[in-house]
């Protein structure tokens, strides 16, 4: 009898291997295809592993995000609603997926509502802020969406796409030195993807944003004062960040390339912002982005750095790097030395 029901019990305990291993392989494959955007081949791997594991908050949680990245935000939302009642793992990201769902709905009051309320439960969390700045951005409250973006920096800086957005965020408010600041950062962290290219050039259109050339009178150029900057502790950086742009055009820099301009005038950017901080300067810009690129400006390194965050949109630059490799291994040191 002892025989038999030891025999039960190692029949019963291979079968929960054996269901275990098959919900594991389920979930891979179903991770698999989400991240190749195969979104309804997820969903339906997922459904097939909710029938052996009906309440794991893991499949919940992964199929509200396949459901939310297909565009069905009613059963995204259904299936978050499972992992929130079950108040255990993968909650913070049932809150993220859920809130999301909802502003993708155009229920956005109701998301902020569910964004704020993760940060009381879960405190301070980038991605938490992160959506909900992106969610107030899409409502055109960008003082809010600034607040937010801010905060989502200052709990994890090493969040790329919190710079992206917030360098676009101060685009739309006209303020270009605090966007070229955001953009610079993202693309040092993030230099090289598809998101690389549109902070590219949205870098280059701030840069030379208040600078143009006069049809009639080629040789001459005209800079326009932004009077909403003049006043503002960015104004003579502002300014300075204009007359470099149109340096380019006085005679002494007509035989460099645009790369040597772009280094030096980079260069010289970091540096006067540098010079200008004041202590009474507060906030991100002046206490985390300034001091960085000041003390990069002093380093020998400036022109690696410039190449590096260049290389989606400059094909000399990706060959410098190729050519430099000993320079580029010499800033990724002074980088881990600061």
């Amino acid at each position: 009898m002892k025989k038999q029901i030891l025999i039960l019990g190692m029949l019963l305990f291979s079968g929960l291997i054996y269901s275990q291993t098959k919900v594991d392989s389920l979930v891979q494959a179903g991770i698999q295809y989400h991240d190749n955007r195969q979104f309804d081949k997820a969903i339906e791997v997922y459904k097939a592993a909710l029938e052996i594991e009906p309440d794991s908050p893991l499949i919940h949680n992964e199929i509200a995000l396949s459901y939310m990245q297909a565009k069905d935000y009613k059963n995204s939302i259904k299936h978050c609603d499972v992992v929130i009642k079950q108040n255990d793992k993968y909650l913070l990201m049932a809150y993220i997926t859920k809130a999301s769902s909802l502003d993708y709905m155009g229920q956005s009051r109701e998301a902020i509502k569910l964004f704020e309320k993760g940060i009381k439960k879960f405190g301070d969390h980038h991605l938490l802020y992160y959506n909900l700045g992106y969610t107030y951005y899409n409502l055109n409250e960008y003082d809010k969406a600034e607040e937010a973006l801010v905060n989502a920096i200052n709990t994890k800086p090493n969040h790329s796409s919190s710079h992206l957005l917030l360098g676009f965020l101060m685009s739309d408010k006209n303020q270009r030195v605090q966007s070229a600041l955001s953009l610079h950062y993202f693309l040092f962290l993030e230099p090289n993807t598809e998101r690389a290219k549109t902070a590219y050039n949205l870098l280059q259109k701030e840069i030379g944003g208040n600078v143009q050339r006069d049809i009639d009178k080629p040789n001459q150029i005209n800079i326009f004062i932004d009077p909403s900057q003049s006043d503002s502790d960015f104004g003579p950086a502002d300014m300075m960040l204009s007359m470099l742009e149109a340096s380019k055009s006085i005679e002494e820099n007509k035989s460099k390339s645009e790369d040597e301009l772009f280094i030096e005038n980079t260069t010289s950017f970091f540096k006067i912002l540098g010079e200008l901080k004041k202590k009474k300067y507060k906030g991100l810009w002046w206490k985390f982005y300034v001091p960085f690129f000041y003390d990069m400006a002093k380093s020998s390194h400036m022109e690696t750095y410039c190449y590096y965050i260049s290389q989606s949109s400059n094909a000399a630059a990706l060959e410098w790097l190729e050519n430099n490799a000993i320079r580029t291994d010499e800033f990724d040191q002074w980088l881990k030395s600061q």
